[in-house]
């Protein structure tokens, strides 16, 4: 009978009869009643779906048939009566039973998304019915728990899914909460004077929201499970602002501990040891041009270009992200306060913190991976609080103890105050105290990092310092770079020197050479320097009073944790900055410093300048206390005598008029001039064709006014100068020199080795020349932008 049923099933005259009864809504519920009664009936008489796989198949389609009957009466219009019926019977509990029984991965799925269409219906209100709402929590739990099989990735989607539509009505309807979300008030006595550790991990507390530990524990999946577990999560901790109750069991929930103990588990997936490298069809241009090569990758250090690496990366950065959004969801003051807390004693304390003491070159990479890791935290987060929390540890600012602000409860309050002694409790034992920020800073790691000898280290160093100087100047200005207060008036640069630096800077550039487009290239200089100032965070005090016609007061930096630095003030750079200093120790280098470096210095010294608040006198461009004014600049007209003569000639009898011995300076100074440069050619070409060092080279003065056939030519080298007696004549001369060297002076014993000969490309010179003119064309942008955009840039006399 089964069969002739299955084959009439298929005919077009079955198709057409079925599309009747769905439109008809008496016949469609008769349907609708008989395939619930064979799903009844096929569980039934199945001892163990588990094994009974034509029963399995025979469950799945009557589920199957059930769920698209009521998806298709969705669509309809009313009435709907399968739906009123599938609440009236509560046919979801023996469906709940059947799915959690089986075992069966294809019978859970189809269960699922018969609830789910349940849920979407908006009718009958099943989401506020706790009949419902028990059966479908209980289902969830089941099918994801240990003791359940492993589910697919398609139905754990699913699965996932469903529990996100619950917590979106939840949030539409905050009155839904309480069929969810209940509290377990009987429990024993004895329970409450369990142990310490049990209660810090919230363990007896999931019973009273099932629904949200079930997202929990999907928050650090990839792909839509993730996405759907993390909104869902958040959901649910904004609610918390309508319930004090859900309040404090947050607070006393071990969500805070999940998510800082996954963040750290996802920081320590990444590669202790790192080289920067770039994928061979994406160079950067500049790195191009020069003799740039890859760096070399061991099993132990891994380049940052590897498809894992980056997988675990952005892993970890969703993450920390996540834990933004969360701040930025939650409204509860001591929800957000447990959850920094938590972030803080585990996360930084117990990891980051650690990991930057224990970076070091030697080991190759250690510290470029951390620092890197570092700055792409930094980069990622815009949150003040987390921002603040990072680096008032990192840098170690002063705790500043400040009467906290009333809490929402009471209840909640000592909650909280109870989770913080219980973390406090827990850490103790794990307690280091050669682990203080106080003693070894990120300062002094930056400071010690820019003086490496590896050219990755100070790189990533640099982009460090960069990304930290953008985003968070603030604190920079009292930690990173030593600065000095500038009160009352301020001087500024003039308007002619304004114009002097400027025509300075672009002959610079323009002396270097280049193509003719000059003009179009220094134009979009221009406008990005006008974003990149208009969009610096110390910009916004500056420009808005300019275009605020009210003049109300600009609010000030969010920030609820205590000890986050003031606002910035005018200031200028102290001469003694060690950063600054530094970074001029690398300047001297510029044509042996790697491409990469050249271009995190520069972009640094930037970055240095580009505060509306950092005054540029005196270090970047000249102080007005320098300056020399022309006593007689008024204007004289030439004489037709005057007006032929050559310039140079009028500037030369002027010279000789105000001074008539100046001639007689000049050529007593060219024989030394000509001596230098004879110098410099002599060790050029020492470098080209091999030449004697200079030990060897006696000066050859030069006789101006003489003949030239007076000149005695060089004595020719001798026979024993040959190559085969080349060793014995370098001896002699080294034991003559050394003798004369301990005669002379006694110290000379003590002095430092000469740094080793560097050698570079042609192509490395040209490139870090193009890196040069760019990074003039940003400076003088960068002067003329700030004159434009601060009204107390330039003076006017």
């Amino acid at each position: 009978m089964d069969f002739w049923s299955r084959l009439i099933a298929n005919t077009p005259l079955a198709e057409s009869s079925r599309r009747e009864t769905a439109k008809d809504p008496v016949r469609r519920l008769r349907r609708f009643e008989k395939e619930y009664s064979r799903l009844l009936q096929a569980w039934r008489h199945s001892s163990n779906l588990a094994n009974d796989y034509e029963a399995a198949e025979e469950v799945e389609i009557r589920l199957q048939d059930l769920t698209d009957i009521l998806s298709d009466e969705t669509r309809r219009p009313l009435p709907h009566p399968c739906i009123a019926f599938s609440a009236n019977k509560q046919l979801y509990i023996p469906i709940a039973k059947i799915a959690t029984t089986s075992y069966n991965e294809w019978i859970i799925k189809e269960a699922v998304l018969f609830f789910a269409t349940l849920v979407e219906s908006e009718e009958e209100a099943f989401v506020e019915s706790e009949a419902f709402a028990s059966s479908l929590t209980n289902l969830l739990v089941k099918i994801t728990g240990a003791n359940s099989i492993r589910l697919g990735s398609d139905t754990e989607a699913r699965v996932v899914e469903l529990a996100f539509n619950i917590t979106t009505k939840i949030r539409l309807e905050p009155n839904i909460l309480s069929s969810w979300f209940k509290l377990h008030r009987d429990r024993q006595p004895d329970e409450r004077s369990q142990d310490t550790r049990d209660k810090f991990e919230g363990r007896t507390q999931k019973q009273d929201f099932p629904l949200f530990y079930l997202l929990v524990d999907y928050i650090h999946h990839e792909g839509k499970v993730g996405d759907f577990a993390r909104t869902g999560l958040l959901y649910i901790i904004e609610a918390a602002s309508n319930s004090v109750e859900l309040e404090q069991w947050i607070v006393e929930s071990d969500l805070s501990t999940l998510m800082a103990t996954g963040l750290g588990a996802l920081y320590s997936q990444l590669s202790g040891k790192l080289v920067i490298d770039y994928p061979s069809h994406d160079l950067p241009p500049i790195l191009a041009l020069s003799d740039y090569q890859p760096p070399v990758a061991t099993q132990e250090v891994m380049p940052s270009t590897d498809p894992g690496f980056q997988a675990n990366l952005e892993t970890f950065l969703s993450h920390l992200v996540f834990w933004q959004d969360v701040l930025n969801h939650c409204k509860s003051i001591e929800v957000k306060s447990t959850l920094l807390e938590h972030f803080q004693i585990i996360f930084l304390q117990q990891l980051l913190y650690p990991s930057l003491l224990e970076s070091s070159d030697l080991d190759g990479g250690s510290s470029v991976a951390v620092l890197t890791y570092l700055r792409q935290i930094l980069e990622a987060l815009d949150h003040p609080d987390m921002i603040n929390l990072i680096l008032h540890y990192l840098l170690g600012l002063p705790d500043i103890e400040t009467t906290s602000p009333e809490a929402t409860s009471n209840s909640v309050s000592k909650a909280r105050k109870r989770k913080s002694m219980d973390l406090a409790t827990m850490m103790a034992s794990k307690a280091d105290d050669t682990l203080d920020p106080l003693l070894y800073t990120l300062v002094d790691l930056i400071l010690a990092c820019l003086r490496s000898p590896s050219h990755q280290t100070i790189h990533v160093t640099l982009q460090l310092v960069s990304a930290i100087l953008k985003r968070h100047h603030r604190y920079a200005v009292v930690t990173l770079i030593r600065t000095e207060n500038l009160y009352g008036d301020t001087p500024h640069r003039t308007v002619g020197a304004q114009q002097q630096e400027l025509e300075f800077l672009m002959s610079l550039a323009g002396t270097i050479g280049g193509q003719d487009n000059f003009d179009e290239v220094y134009e979009n200089i221009l406008k990005d320097t006008t974003s990149r100032l208009e969009s610096h965070p110390c910009s916004l005090k500056l420009t808005v009073p300019k275009i605020n016609v009210n003049n109300h007061k600009l609010p000030s930096v969010p920030d609820s944790l205590p000890g986050a630095p003031r606002d910035v003030r005018t200031h200028t750079i102290r001469s003694d900055d060690p950063l600054l200093t530094t970074l001029l120790d690398h300047l001297e280098l510029f044509f042996l410093n790697p491409v990469e470096t050249n271009l995190g210095i520069t972009e640094t010294l930037f970055d240095l300048a580009i505060c509306g608040f950092m005054s540029l006198e005196g270090w970047l461009v000249r102080h007005p206390e320098t300056y020399i004014y022309d006593a007689d600049d008024a204007y004289q007209p030439l004489s037709p005598r005057e007006q032929g003569d050559d310039p140079l000639d009028r500037d030369l009898e002027k010279m000789l008029t105000d001074d008539p011995e100046a001639l007689d300076k000049i050529n007593k100074c060219r024989p030394s001039q000509a001596a230098a440069f004879q110098a410099v050619d002599q060790q050029i070409l020492a470098r080209k064709v091999g030449l004697p060092d200079k030990a060897k080279v006696s000066s050859s003065p030069l006789k101006l006014g003489g003949n030239i056939e007076d000149e005695t030519p060089p004595t020719p080298p001798a026979k024993d100068d040959a190559p085969g007696a080349d060793a014995q004549s370098k001896s002699a001369t080294a034991a003559d020199g050394d003798k004369d060297d301990a005669q002379s002076s006694g110290a000379n014993a003590d002095a430092p080795t000469p740094p080793e000969e560097k050698k570079v490309s042609v192509s490395h010179v040209l490139t870090n020349i193009i890196v040069l003119q760019s990074f003039l064309f940003e400076l003088a942008a960068l002067v003329q932008v700030r004159a434009g955009i601060f009204d107390d840039e330039v003076r006017f006399l």
